[in-house]
């Protein structure tokens, strides 16, 4: 049977003044407004952390690690690697290898909808992972299934397309074409400024009912 990695064109980085753009921009208030293009399933980060990127994709099925590897050897400075586990299994594929290796060559941030390994290992280096939670179980290089990279992709129940942009903080993960992105970044800093001027309203015991933007 011949194994096959099916391996596409890689897409430019984000354009500088939208990761700019981005971070002053929070996951949780992109969620007053859009619906889409969030990262669930409990996907979480191993620690407190933020990165905004642009997605190099990989759809990894059991327990071939090969096709990450191959995916980190891609990597350019500024990207996140976003990882699709079509199997839907408990194996991890990032540990603190795959890690070192994605942060060696400029990834901000990894992002898995399924779990990973060596914990405190990914703490100690400080390359960003968000993940499904952990286990013992791994990937392995000597096991070959296949896989493909820059693809579209369904990670934790978002369409990813490769080149997509990515910003993750502590509430989750959102990933959009870097235009709409751009466009809900916009959107998102203008509510978290209206955010601001409401706080010492409410937080006079007052309602938010009679709160007057212009009078703040």
């Amino acid at each position: 049977m011949t194994i096959t990695y099916r391996v596409m064109d890689r897409r430019p980085p984000l354009p500088a003044d939208l990761v700019q753009l981005l971070r002053d921009v929070d996951t949780a208030t992109i969620g007053h407004f859009e619906h889409l293009g969030f990262a669930g399933e409990n996907i979480r980060p191993v620690f407190v952390a933020r990165a905004i990127g642009a997605a190099l994709t990989v759809a990894a099925p059991g327990r071939d690690g090969t096709v990450i590897y191959r995916a980190v050897d891609m990597l350019l400075p500024g990207d996140i690697l976003v990882i699709s586990r079509v199997d839907r299994d408990d194996i991890a594929c990032v540990g603190g290898g795959v890690v070192s290796a994605a942060k060696a060559r400029g990834a901000v941030g990894i992002v898995i909808d399924g779990p990973c390994t060596d914990l405190e290992e990914i703490a100690t280096i400080g390359l960003p992972v968000w993940c499904r939670g952990v286990s013992a179980k791994t990937t392995n290089r000597d096991i070959a299934v296949g896989g493909s990279i820059n693809v579209p992709v369904a990670c934790g129940g978002a369409a990813v397309l490769p080149g997509y942009a990515v910003l993750a903080d502590n509430d989750g993960v959102f990933i959009a074409d870097a235009d709409h992105m751009r466009v809900l970044a916009e959107l998102a800093i203008a509510r978290q400024q209206r955010s601001l001027e409401l706080r010492p309203h409410l937080e006079s015991g007052q309602s938010i009912f009679t709160f007057r933007p212009e009078a703040a």
